[in-house]
């Protein structure tokens, strides 16, 4: 798929809107495997179809949706990228096309949580989460909570209809992210995929810095203290705000 998407531009004027959504969602299923000014640009040439088609199935305005959220969500976690008031304007119009919509299908409830949080919409609905805490993610959390005993810890909570964030410092609005193989492209625990992005961005936009720590940076027991450490560093010395650090190599 990266290869031939130098050829979209040149046969835009082609594609369906069935075809454009199919594109828009597996291009941000990718996430950071395209590189970011090929994706804003595609979905900046091809997005304003979908929005000027008056009619679409709830298909593929759900699929247009979540790809469109998650380019701007791209856009969002890069400190030097353009703005995304173009994305958003037709974020907003594909969200008001669903407003009347009660999809009985979890992952477009999801979808319509996401939007509203994201523009600031009052959620029509609560998803459904279903929640699983990994071992990894339990033994840090009792390592964390050993450390620091008064430190307030909330697993799984899910913050304004999002996705559940792994731990929850309340008192220091932070949210620590154990992410595993299923958060990345190809397990590879480098490049992220978009519902990865995604999360964090909206976790961001919501007002909490994220962490992000690998799992396979604590498959050895005794490579928790120096995660464990510059968290402490950081909840004694950050102030409050949002923003986003992955915890690679803590040293």
């Amino acid at each position: 798929m990266v290869a031939l998407l130098p050829n979209v531009r040149a046969q835009k004027a082609h594609f369906k809107p069935q075809g454009i959504a199919n594109l828009l969602w597996a291009m941000a299923k990718l996430g950071e495997l395209v590189e970011l000014n090929v994706v804003t640009s595609i979905f900046k040439s091809l997005v304003h179809k979908i929005s000027e088609t008056p009619q679409l199935s709830q298909q593929d305005i759900f699929m247009s949706l979540w790809g469109v959220m998650v380019c701007c969500a791209r856009l969002s976690l890069v400190s030097n990228a353009t703005t995304n008031n173009v994305l958003e304007k037709h974020m907003d119009d594909l969200f008001t096309r669903l407003e009347n919509t009660s999809p009985d299908n979890e992952k477009d409830q999801r979808i319509i949580a996401m939007a509203a949080s994201w523009l600031g919409r009052p959620c029509p609905i609560v998803p459904h989460y279903q929640t699983t805490i990994s071992k990894p993610q339990s033994d840090f959390r009792d390592q964390l909570q050993s450390c620091m005993p008064s430190l307030q810890i909330e697993e799984e909570k899910s913050l304004n209809s999002l996705p559940p964030a792994d731990l929850l410092l309340p008192d220091h609005n932070m949210v620590i992210e154990i992410q595993g193989p299923s958060h990345y492209v190809s397990n590879d625990f480098k490049i992220r995929n978009g519902s990865t992005l995604l999360k964090i961005a909206l976790l961001q936009k919501a007002g909490f810095e994220v962490i992000e720590i690998p799992v396979n940076q604590l498959w050895n027991p005794g490579l928790m203290k120096p995660y464990i450490d510059k968290i402490k560093t950081r909840i004694n010395t950050t102030p409050q705000g949002h923003g986003s650090e992955s915890f690679n190599n803590p040293e």
